[in-house]
């Protein structure tokens, strides 16, 4: 496949990650011309200053990896990402409120933070692992009505977790195509067979702490 390189954000959100493995992500980010990193909150600044002059999107999370801040917090939070150089936000649905089928809560908490996003890409993270296909379809639907522009798969961060697979990145493909959204498939992708199995499934991005491997 080609241009595989260009639906890579190169991910790396671990605990305890150095500053010196953040900027080596940098690094490989421009060195293989990735679409994107994606990082924590608190590293955008030190991406933009890494990036500039570059390409590369600079993508961080959002109420991860839980979901469960106020939408309040999760709201400053988009705010202050925004303006610390930010070019997309992936936000974390709230899981239980998905589960209790709030549907209110879910749609008004998207509405607030893809405003929040200043004319920014909002991706909606909706954790699939934890839902059955009932509740994939339904986290896409209010992801739709909240104005998100991508849903993603995964934070990577459910423990036993198997992270993004091909036929639910298909199911979230059909569910939301018509309405002019995207897939971003993440979690477990470590290989190029892996990879192109989510793209062919109807991902556009892959978020991956493995791009290099798989582009190699």
């Amino acid at each position: 496949m080609q241009n595989l390189n260009k639906y890579i954000e190169h991910t790396l959100l671990k605990q305890d990650a150095t500053e010196k493995d953040l900027i080596k992500l940098f690094d490989e980010a421009k060195e293989n011309d990735f679409l994107g990193v994606c990082v924590n909150p608190c590293y955008v600044k030190l991406a933009k200053e890494h990036l500039k002059n570059t390409n590369v999107k600079i993508v961080t999370v959002i109420g991860f990896p839980l979901g469960a801040n106020t939408t309040e917090v999760k709201v400053f939070e988009t705010q202050k990402a925004v303006s610390d150089g930010a070019d997309e936000i992936d936000m974390v649905i709230n899981g239980t409120k998905l589960k209790d089928n709030d549907k209110d809560y879910i749609v008004n908490e998207i509405k607030a933070i893809k405003q929040a996003c200043s004319g920014h890409n909002l991706k909606v993270i909706i954790e699939t692992d934890l839902l059955n296909k009932d509740e994939i379809i339904r986290a896409c639907e209010y992801s739709i009505l909240g104005g998100a522009d991508f849903v993603k798969t995964s934070t990577g961060f459910v423990k036993g977790g198997a992270g993004a697979k091909a036929e639910d990145v298909a199911l979230m493909y059909k569910t939301v195509k018509d309405a002019g959204l995207q897939v971003k498939a993440s979690g477990g992708i470590r290989d190029k067979e892996t990879a192109i199995k989510m793209i062919e499934a109807g991902a556009v991005r892959l978020g991956t702490s493995s791009g290099v491997k798989i582009i190699s």
